[in-house]
């Protein structure tokens, strides 16, 4: 159990221990350092192979903390007793989460001030590993984030803050992505700094495990935001076009949602919708050789701006048709 501590202590005082990786937590990283809270380590993901030499990679959040001179620590399992003395050692008032690993309860439950976490939904909706993705996909019109407590079930904590805002009717799940993690950064700052002032309180959240949340007078279906496969990428040319581009909405940049072009993958990274009633089959593709190549929907035409082609780079759709004929 952590200990007891009735009086927070003050900002100068404060210690942090910061866990993330992707660049998506760098901003939260750096939004605390410059709001000038003590962060006495940074836990992130051990070093990767990547690339065709298979050099060792560091982690975005890495790469910040090296240049900011923070202690870093990079443990391989999580429950390693070497790694929760070290952690332990460290003292820290409070630590924070952004897109890292789950964590035990031997480290979450550790800091007398919590675990607070950053997530990129309106809690209790879309709980799970690809909140962003799953709300373009599903054509939510807003979403935002929220700052809570980590307890035992994943993003059921007290919610502490949150933030909403607008989704575009065009935006990408990457584009939401790159707003989301400055409109987070700044979230967090202000939850640390009402948390040491003591001016925060914590909500529960309200739901029913299996389909429902509820809020005073309504009840809401409760949507998940469960990790992406690459079957969740293939297109289903048999639904509505408004379904198909959201879906290529919520997947780009990445995976991407992607079809077949000539027995070749195709990924389609950006694409209008035309509501034309389709005179060709669901699935199947036409193009003039120059300007468009769009395939048939259930209700509609996908009309297709950005892809690319099993073994060819991302390109523009007037350039790949340039160079490459279009049975």
């Amino acid at each position: 159990m952590p200990a007891l501590q009735t009086v927070p202590p003050g900002k100068k005082d404060l210690r942090i221990v910061f866990m993330g990786t992707p660049e998506f937590a760098v901003a939260s990283l750096d939004a605390v350092v410059k709001a000038g809270y003590q962060i006495v380590a940074v836990v992130t993901a051990p070093d990767k192979p990547a690339g065709r030499g298979m050099k060792l990679t560091e982690s975005a959040v890495k790469k910040y903390a090296l240049e900011k001179g923070l202690r870093i620590l990079q443990p391989v399992k999580l429950k390693d007793s070497l790694f929760v003395d070290e952690l332990r050692s460290l003292k820290a008032d409070m630590q924070i989460v952004v897109a890292f690993r789950m964590l035990p309860e031997v480290v979450w439950n550790m800091p007398p001030m919590g675990t607070i976490n950053v997530h990129g939904s309106l809690l209790p909706q879309y709980r799970g590993a690809a909140p962003i993705n799953w709300a373009v996909i599903n054509g939510e019109k807003e979403t935002g984030v929220t700052t809570f407590k980590l307890q035992h079930e994943i993003d059921t904590g007290n919610i502490l803050l949150q933030q909403r805002f607008a989704i575009g009717e065009d935006e990408t799940a990457g584009e939401v992505h790159d707003r989301m993690k400055k409109i987070g950064a700044e979230l967090l700052v202000q939850t640390i700094d009402r948390l040491v002032n003591g001016t925060i309180e914590e909500t529960v959240q309200q739901y029913s495990p299996l389909t429902t949340y509820h809020l005073p007078l309504t009840t809401i279906p409760l949507k998940h935001a469960p990790k992406i496969f690459t079957e969740t990428c293939r297109i289903n040319w048999n639904k509505p076009v408004e379904e198909i581009y959201n879906l290529i909405r919520g997947l780009s940049p990445f995976p991407a949602a992607f079809t077949l072009l000539n027995g070749k993958t195709l990924k389609i990274f950006r694409a209008k919708k035309n509501t034309i009633q389709p005179l060709i089959p669901p699935g199947k593709h036409e193009s003039d050789g120059k300007r468009f190549l769009r395939y048939a929907g259930k209700d509609g035409y996908i009309e297709i701006q950005e892809l690319q082609v099993e073994g060819k780079k991302r390109m523009q759709v007037e350039d790949f048709l340039r160079g490459n004929r279009v049975g």
